[in-house]
C-alpha cells in the first residue's frame, strides 16, 4: 500500500519495511518542451553540507558506489535515482533531491510552467510503490525545487517531503550545501561571480512548529570555503517566451475615487490603501520583496546578505503563527493558513526576490497579517539594502512601500500590515518599524506567540 503525504509529513521507509536496502526514487513532471529539467542529488555529512564535489550526483557526475542517476527511465517518470541503502557512506546522514530548470533564469522559465510534479519510492526488487508525494502547491518565479530529504533516524531512514521552492537555479541549491558552481568557459564570455553559499533549510519536524524559530545573532561577515564544481552545459534549445508578470492592483478605501495609477506608493507611516474590491473575489495577491542587486557594490553584496521575507498571520478562529523560511515554515496557500512563502532568495543576487502569496478567496478567514524582513545572516546595514515591498493583485494598480528609513542597530523591520475589512477586501497599511528581533516585534503587535531559538 502506497503511503501518500503532502508537503511537511514524514514517512519511515525502511522501519515499515523490513530488509528494503534497495530503492528507487522516480520523479515525474509536465512541461513544455523548451524546458530542460534537471534533478540532483546533493549527499550531505551531519553539517548539512557536501564532504566534496562527488557528493553530487546529476547528470554530469551520475554515479557512486551506493547511488546512480537514470536519466531516461521510460514511462511516466522522467529522472530516476537507484539507490542502495545498505551500502550507503555512513557519514551521509540526508540525501536531498532537488529539481531545477537548466538555464530558467536566462531564458525566464520558472515553475510555474510545471504541473504534475511528484517523487516517488519503489522496492527495487518488488517495483512496489511504498511511497508517493505529489507537489499540489504551486509554484511561480522558483526556478529550483527542494523536493524532499532522505535522512537517518534511529539506524532506520525516513523521507520528509519539503518541496520548497528557489530561485537562483542549480547554482544557489549548490552554494546552499557547500558547493562552489563555476560554469565550462565559453570563448569570449565573461566570466561571472558565484552567488555567494546560502545557508540550507533545517529539517522540520512538523508541518506547523508549535513555537516558531528565532535565528541567531546577525554574524560578522566572512568567507566561506567549499568544494568546487564545474557543472556542463546542455544542448542548447530555444528558450521559451517570456511569462507576463503579474498584474496588480490595489485601491483607496470605500469612501475615497478609484485610482487608476499603475503603481501607488505608501510613503509616510501610517499610509493606508485598500485592495479593490471585485465582484469575482479578490483572488491571488503576490507580496514580493526585492533589495540592492548592484554587481560589485554595497556590503550586502560582499558578505552574502540574507535578507528574509516573512509574515505573522491571526486567522478568524484565533489561530496565529508566523511564515518564514527558518524552520521550513513555509505556510499553505490552499489550507490555513492561506499565505505561503515561495521563494528564498538567500543571496541576494537573484533579480525576483523573494514572495509571499495570500489567498485572498480565504479572506473571510484572515483577520490580519503582518509583513515583515529580518536580515538571518551578515551586518545589519539597511541603509543599503535599498529594500522594497511590492504587493500585487490582478486587474490594478501596485502597491509600494520603500524601505527609505533606516535603523542599522537592529535586525528586524515591520514593513505593513494587512487586515480583513468587513470580509470584502484586505487594508495594506505603512509601517517601517524596526527592531531588535523576533520577540520584540510580537510584543509590539500584540500577537502572542511563543518562541524559540532556530536555524536554517
Amino acid at each position: 500500500m502506497t503511503v501518500a503525504l503532502v508537503k511537511g509529513q514524514k514517512a519511515d521507509v525502511t522501519k515499515s519495511n523490513p530488509g528494503l536496502t534497495r530503492i528507487t526514487a522516480a520523479l515525474g513532471w509536465s512541461a513544455p518542451s523548451s524546458f530542460e529539467i534537471d534533478t540532483s542529488a546533493f549527499l550531505l555529512a551531519a553539517s548539512g553540507k557536501v564532504r566534496s564535489d562527488n557528493d553530487l550526483l546529476f547528470y554530469g557526475n551520475p554515479s557512486n558506489a551506493f547511488l546512480s542517476y537514470v536519466e531516461s527511465p521510460g514511462g511516466n517518470d522522467r529522472k530516476q535515482f537507484k539507490i542502495d541503502l545498505s551500502r550507503t557512506d555512513a557519514a551521509v546522514e540526508k540525501i536531498a533531491i532537488t529539481l531545477t530548470i537548466y538555464d530558467g533564469e536566462k531564458r525566464n522559465q520558472q515553475f510555474s510552467g510545471v504541473n504534475g510534479l511528484y517523487i516517488r519510492f519503489l522496492n527495487e526488487s518488488t517495483g512496489q510503490e511504498l511511497i508517493r508525494y505529489d507537489l499540489r502547491e504551486p509554484f511561480s518565479v522558483e526556478n529550483a525545487i527542494v523536493i524532499g530529504e532522505l535522512y537517518r533516524y534511529n539506524q532506520e531512514w525516513k523521507f520528509n517531503a519539503i518541496g520548497a521552492g528557489y530561485s537562483g537555479g542549480l547554482k544557489d541549491l549548490c552554494g546552499s550545501y557547500g558547493i562552489e558552481v563555476k560554469d565550462e568557459p565559453k570563448a569570449p564570455a565573461a566570466p561571472t561571480p558565484p552567488p555567494a553559499p546560502p545557508v540550507p533549510p533545517a529539517p522540520q519536524t512538523s508541518s506547523a512548529p508549535r513555537n516558531p524559530l528565532i535565528p541567531p545573532a546577525p554574524p560578522k561577515p566572512q568567507e566561506t570555503q567549499g568544494s568546487r564544481i564545474v557543472i556542463p552545459p546542455r544542448p542548447g534549445s530555444t528558450p521559451a517566451p517570456a511569462p507576463s508578470a503579474p498584474a496588480a492592483s490595489q485601491q483607496p478605501t470605500s469612501e475615497a475615487p478609484k485610482i487608476n495609477f499603475s503603481k501607488i506608493e505608501l510613503k509616510k507611516k501610517g499610509d493606508v490603501i485598500n485592495l479593490t474590491k471585485q465582484s469575482g473575489g479578490l483572488g491571488e495577491i503576490l507580496v514580493n520583496l526585492n533589495w540592492n542587486q548592484k554587481a560589485g557594490g554595497g556590503l550586502f553584496k560582499r558578505t552574502g546578505i540574507d535578507l528574509d521575507l516573512a509574515c505573522m498571520y491571526e486567522l478568524k478562529d484565533g489561530s496565529k503563527g508566523v511564515i518564514q523560511a527558518l524552520g521550513n515554515s513555509f505556510g499553505s496557500l490552499n489550507r490555513a493558513p492561506y499565505v505561503m512563502l515561495d521563494g528564498d532568495d538567500r543571496t541576494g543576487s537573484v533579480t525576483t526576490g523573494e514572495n509571499i502569496r495570500i489567498n485572498g478567496e480565504k479572506i473571510k478567514e484572515i483577520k490580519r497579517l503582518l509583513i515583515f524582513t529580518f536580515i538571518y545572516k551578515g551586518v545589519t546595514r539597511w541603509s543599503e539594502a535599498d529594500g522594497v515591498v511590492t504587493l500585487s493583485q490582478q486587474g490594478g494598480p501596485d502597491i509600494v512601500v520603500k524601505l527609505d528609513e533606516y535603523d542599522n542597530g537592529q535586525a528586524m523591520c515591520a514593513i505593513a500590515m494587512i487586515t480583513n475589512v468587513n470580509n470584502e477586501t484586505f487594508s495594506i497599511e505603512r509601517i517601517v518599524r524596526y527592531f531588535e528581533g523576533h520577540r520584540k516585534l510580537d510584543s509590539a503587535f500584540d500577537w502572542g506567540l511563543s518562541w524559540v531559538a532556530g536555524s536554517k
